[in-house]
């Protein structure tokens, strides 16, 4: 059975989420990659439309469910994005003057609080890098700083009253190196 990163959220209605670096269901752009496998960990720009009535914040997070720890592998987390704000633009996961004024960022799993760029393991097949963007009915969440993306996930909880996702995929070969090249296609 394949690791299902919905698994037993709440059922909540969808809107869309959109990149201009990528197509749902498509490889990654190289750059999105982490810096130790060629990339620059670079975040990509993300746009959304149709957020149900009532929405006063959003929380977005980046979770690859296919990393090989029993847990997946949290790449990103970004909360209190303001209601009125309909797209991050490319880096912001890393660059603070990119962010939406009162969005904050959390920690992930290296506990930093920054992007951190697809890194599959050599040989692993190719994993998924699902970004998950959730509406909720409070304008901030209540977290602190040092908050793991599991104290993120229960506290949005109650709150969500929608949900957008796009997923990106990317790969490394048995030999160590990117399966895509910089436009996605095979390196």
């Amino acid at each position: 059975m394949t690791n299902d990163p919905n698994w037993k959220l709440p059922e909540v209605p969808s809107f869309s989420l959109t990149s201009p670096d990528f197509v749902n269901g498509a490889h990654l752009p190289m750059w999105v990659r982490g810096s130790a496998g060629g990339g620059e960990d670079r975040s990509p720009a993300l746009q959304w439309t149709g957020a149900p009535e009532g929405t006063q914040s959003y929380v977005l997070s980046v979770f690859d469910p296919d990393a090989p720890s029993g847990s997946g592998f949290w790449h990103w987390t970004l909360i209190d994005i303001p209601a009125g704000v309909t797209a991050l633009v490319r880096g912001a996961g890393t660059e603070d003057d990119l962010l939406p004024p009162k969005a904050k960022r959390r920690r992930n799993e290296y506990g930093t609080d920054v992007f951190i760029g697809a890194a599959p393991p050599a040989g692993h097949g190719p994993h998924r890098y699902v970004y998950t963007l959730s509406a909720l009915d409070i304008p901030t969440l209540e977290v602190a700083a040092d908050a793991t993306p599991a104290i993120v996930g229960l506290r949005l909880r109650p709150h969500i009253i929608g949900r957008a996702q796009i997923i990106g995929y990317q790969e490394t070969t048995a030999d160590g190196k990117p399966a895509y090249g910089e436009n996605g296609a095979g390196a």
